[in-house]
């Protein structure tokens, strides 16, 4: 009887170290309805650059990836409360949000851009800033704080959701929607005829990983990922496999790509 119990003593123990050594899931924030960023794909699970940058920064850290879905507008107060570890989720690093979060370096430059009716004659926003004309934000993003910050004229209309603010373009109920270049020109791609991309960048921006501030180990090995992933031409094979299309036609308008 001591015997079996000694035996079980020290199973009790190994099993509780072979868990102690199982690393915990990095769970990451993400809105998944930023396509070909952060999307649902055909099977249902998530998908897209983000997606497959954050499975990359797992295996780099030896940490499997649990990618937590919600609002934009509710990734920082999760990431806040402890329910994620961080955030890959197109979002850019602005002051504001530097009082709330640690950044990581910048893994993408990018800029905001204006998507019109395809009708308008306006060669940019600041023709569209008048009386009468609004524009189009979607609520919680730089193009929110750009556009209360400089539009003097026009209405502001904050909307949730990127669909309903294009939806606002499209059907000629607002005059622009301010968003950044790569979904601006996804977005005119997918309305043909119905809205034109402006895309000379009204104010250029970086995207960045969020982190908590006291998790600086985590965010020491963030960094020391992207440097690495750069130099070996991770984002390359990303552009190359989602944006082709797109990487051609800035280079074709002498814009400079995002990656």
């Amino acid at each position: 009887m001591p015997g079996m119990m000694t035996r079980w003593v020290l199973f009790f123990f190994l099993s509780a170290a072979l868990l102690r050594a199982e690393p915990a899931p990095m769970r990451v924030g993400m809105d998944l309805s930023y396509p070909p960023f952060e999307t649902i794909g055909p099977d249902g699970r998530p998908a897209g650059i983000s997606v497959d940058l954050a499975g990359a920064l797992g295996a780099a850290l030896g940490r499997p990836v649990q990618i937590e879905n919600m609002p934009f507008t509710g990734l920082i107060p999760a990431l806040q409360s402890g329910k994620i570890d961080l955030i890959i989720s197109s979002m850019t690093a602005t002051p504001e949000r530097a009082r709330a979060v640690a950044f990581s370096e910048p893994y993408l430059t990018t800029g905001l851009a204006a998507l019109v009716p395809a009708a308008s004659a306006a060669p940019d926003l600041a023709t569209l800033d008048q009386s009468g004309r609004t524009i189009v934000v979607r609520q919680g993003t730089t193009g929110e704080v750009f556009a209360r910050a400089n539009v003097r004229q026009a209405a502001i209309l904050n909307l949730e959701k990127e669909s309903a603010c294009v939806l606002e373009v499209a059907q000629g109920k607002a005059d622009a929607f301010i968003y950044d270049q790569m979904s601006v020109f996804q977005n005119a791609k997918r309305h043909p005829g119905k809205v034109r991309a402006l895309l000379a960048p009204l104010q250029k921006e970086s995207w960045a990983i969020a982190l908590r501030p006291a998790d600086t180990e985590l965010l020491a090995g963030v960094n020391a990922f992207l440097a690495r992933f750069r130099a070996d031409g991770g984002f390359t094979k990303l552009a190359d496999r989602y944006l082709a299309e797109e990487k051609a036609a800035f280079e074709a308008q002498g814009i400079p790509f995002v990656f």
